[in-house]
C-alpha cells in the first residue's frame, strides 16, 4: 500500500468519525402544537346555519301535511265538444279517369368533383363516379350521358346529352 493511499483512507476514517460524533451530539427538541381558535365570524356563520336548518325542518313538516293538488276539472286547451253530425252518403258512379303516365326521368349518376389540374391553358377535371376516377377535359363525355362544357378552377359544368340541362359540380371544402 502506498503512503498516499493510506493517507486517503486515514483521512476518510477521520471525516466519518467526526460526522458520526456530531450527529450523536444533536438533541431533538419536542414539537409544540398550536391550537388555533376559530375567529368570531365562524360563530356567526354557525348560528345562521342552525337557523336555516330549523326553518328547513319546519318547512318539511308543513309540506308533509299539505293537501295534494286536485286534478283539473277542465282542459283550457280544448273547446266544448261538438256532437257528431250524421254522415249522409250518396253513391255516385266514379268517372273513368284516364291516367297519364308520368314521364320517367333517368336517374342521375352520383358524380363528385375531386380535383382540378391545370397544365398551361388546359384544365383537367378529376371526377369520381362510384369507385372509378375519370380524368376529363372540355368536350369529352362522362358516364355516357354528359359532355364536359367547361372546367373552372373549382367547378365543372356538364351538359346533359338527353335533356340539354346543365349540371354543375363544385369542389367540396375539406371539413
Amino acid at each position: 500500500m502506498t503512503p498516499t493511499r493510506s493517507a486517503a483512507y486515514l483521512g476518510g476514517a477521520v471525516l466519518l468519525g467526526g460526522w458520526l460524533a456530531s450527529a450523536a451530539g444533536v438533541t431533538r427538541q419536542p414539537r409544540t402544537v398550536r391550537v388555533m381558535l376559530p375567529p368570531p365570524e365562524f360563530a356567526q356563520l354557525d348560528a345562521a346555519a342552525s337557523i336555516v336548518q330549523s326553518q328547513a325542518s319546519r318547512l318539511r313538516n308543513r309540506m308533509a301535511v299539505a293537501p295534494a293538488p286536485q286534478t283539473p276539472i277542465r282542459n283550457p286547451f280544448v273547446f266544448a265538444e261538438r256532437q257528431a253530425r250524421p254522415v249522409v252518403t250518396t253513391r255516385r258512379e266514379p268517372r273513368p279517369v284516364a291516367l297519364e303516365p308520368e314521364p320517367v326521368m333517368p336517374v342521375e349518376p352520383e358524380l363528385d368533383l375531386l380535383g382540378v389540374a391545370e397544365e398551361g391553358a388546359v384544365r383537367t377535371a378529376m371526377i369520381g363516379l362510384g369507385d372509378e376516377l375519370l380524368m376529363v377535359t372540355v368536350g369529352q363525355e362522362v358516364a355516357g350521358r354528359y359532355r364536359v362544357a367547361a372546367v373552372g378552377a373549382d367547378a365543372v359544368e356538364l351538359q346533359d346529352l338527353t335533356t340539354g340541362a346543365t349540371r354543375r359540380l363544385a369542389l367540396k371544402l375539406p371539413v
